[in-house]
C-alpha cells in the first residue's frame, strides 16, 4: 500500500521526532521458528511487543477432548467474520462481530469461545460496540436497533436505552455515576445518569462553538483525570473534553502522516494519560501524550507477518489480564499493560500487545 509505505519512510528517517518513546517497528530472535516483533526497531529502544492474535477458539489452544464429547460440552462456534468493538472483563474478551451479529466471548480461563446471542426483548441487531461496567454489567451500541442494550453480567436483558429514530448509537463510556453514548445521529455525546438512564446532557456543552464541534463521534474513552475522548471520524480528529462537556483541546487533524488521520475510529486510555487512537485508513495505532504530541506508531499493514492491522476498529487498554499473554512475552521483558486491538479483514481478528516496562 503506498500510504503504508510513505509512514514507514517517515518512521525510518525521522525517529529524532518520537524520542519519547521511539517509533516504528521491528523484529528480535526468539528463535528460527518465530521471531518477536517490536516496536520501534533497533537501535531505539523497544517500547511495544506483538505478543498474540486470535479469531476463534482453535487460537487460544484448545482442542476438543472426549469429556467433551461424552458430556456434549463441545459447541461449534464459528470464528469472527468482522469485528469491531472488543472489551476485558474477568478473564473474558468481548468482541463485537458487525456481520453475524452476535458478540463473541473468548474465556481466557477455560480457553474457551461462545457466543453471547439473547433473543426476545435483548435480541441484538448490529452490536458495534460493548463496554462492561467494574460489576459486569454489558452495555451495548447497537445502530441497527438505534439503542444501547443493557445486560446484567449473568447476560440477562435488562433494558433499552433511547427510542427509535432517537438516536444512532455507536459507543458507550462508563463512569462512577453517568454513561456516555456517541451518538451518530445528532452528531453529539449524550449523557446519561447511570442509576436512573435520564438524559443530563450532551457534549460538546456549547453546540454553537466553532471548537470542539463533532461531525461523526464513532468511539469514546474516559481516562482517570477525568477527560473523555472522542474519535470522530468525519471530522478526522480525536477531541478532548472534560466529563461536562467542556472542550479541552484537538489531537490530529486530517492527513496522511504520522500524528494526522484518514480516518480515526478506537480510542483508549492508559493510566499516564496516553490516548491510543486507531485509524483505519493508515491501518496504524499512534499513540499520544496527554497534551496531544505524538509518541508512538504501530501496526501498520504489511510491515511484519505478525502484529499488522488491517483495517483495525477498536483498541482497548488493560492491566488486569497479563498473567494470561505472559508466556509470550520476550525473555528479559516485563509487560506492563496489555493493548487489545481488533482488524475487520485478515486472519489477525484480535491482537494482543505488550507495553514493555523500561
Amino acid at each position: 500500500m503506498k500510504t503504508n509505505s510513505i509512514w514507514c519512510g517517515i518512521l525510518m528517517g525521522g525517529s529524532c521526532l518520537l524520542l519519547a518513546l521511539g517509533t516504528g517497528c521491528a523484529t528480535a530472535p526468539k528463535n528460527s521458528a518465530k521471531p518477536f516483533t517490536f516496536f520501534p526497531p533497533a537501535p531505539d529502544e523497544p517500547r511495544i511487543q506483538f505478543l498474540t492474535a486470535f479469531a476463534g477458539e482453535a487460537d487460544l489452544g484448545r482442542s476438543s477432548s472426549f469429556a467433551d464429547f461424552v458430556t456434549g460440552e463441545q459447541k461449534t462456534v464459528n470464528p469472527l467474520v468482522k469485528p469491531y468493538g472488543v472489551a476485558v472483563n474477568d478473564g473474558k474478551v468481548f468482541v463485537c462481530d458487525t456481520v453475524a451479529g452476535v458478540v463473541e466471548i473468548f474465556d481466557l480461563k477455560k480457553n474457551r469461545a461462545s457466543y453471547f446471542n439473547p433473543q426476545g426483548e435483548g435480541k441484538m441487531r448490529l452490536p458495534i460496540n460493548i463496554s462492561v461496567d467494574k460489576d459486569g454489567t454489558r452495555y451495548l451500541a447497537d445502530t441497527g436497533r438505534e439503542q444501547v442494550l443493557v445486560y446484567g453480567a449473568d447476560g440477562i436483558f435488562r433494558e433499552a436505552i433511547g427510542k427509535k429514530d432517537e438516536m444512532k448509537p455507536s459507543d458507550v463510556a462508563i463512569t462512577v455515576d453517568r454513561l456516555y453514548i456517541a451518538d451518530l445521529k445528532n452528531h453529539c455525546v449524550k449523557v446519561y445518569g447511570k442509576a436512573d438512564r435520564k438524559l443530563l446532557f450532551t457534549v460538546p456543552a456549547d453546540a454553537k462553538a466553532s471548537e470542539g464541534k463533532l461531525l461523526s463521534p464513532t468511539n469514546l474513552a474516559v481516562d482517570e483525570a477525568g477527560r473523555l475522548l472522542v474519535s470522530d471520524t468525519g471530522g478526522n480528529v480525536v477531541q478532548v473534553y472534560d466529563l461536562d462537556g467542556k472542550f479541552i483541546r484537538t489531537i490530529g487533524r486530517a492527513g496522511v502522516a504520522p500524528g494526522l488521520f484518514a480516518r480515526p475510529k478506537g480510542v483508549a486510555v492508559d493510566r499516564q494519560g496516553l490516548a491510543y487512537v486507531v485509524d483505519a485508513a493508515t491501518q496504524v495505532v499512534q499513540i499520544f501524550d496527554p497534551q496531544g504530541r505524538l509518541l508512538l506508531f504501530f501496526g501498520q499493514a504489511g510491515a511484519s507477518t505478525q502484529g499488522e492491522v488491517v483495517l483495525p476498529a477498536a483498541v482497548k487498554v488493560d492491566y488486569d489480564h497479563i498473567p494470561y499473554f505472559q508466556k509470550y512475552v520476550a525473555p528479559g521483558k516485563q509487560c506492563e499493560y496489555l493493548i487489545f486491538v481488533t482488524s475487520q479483514f485478515g486472519g489477525q481478528k484480535v491482537s494482543v500487545y505488550g507495553f514493555l516496562k523500561k
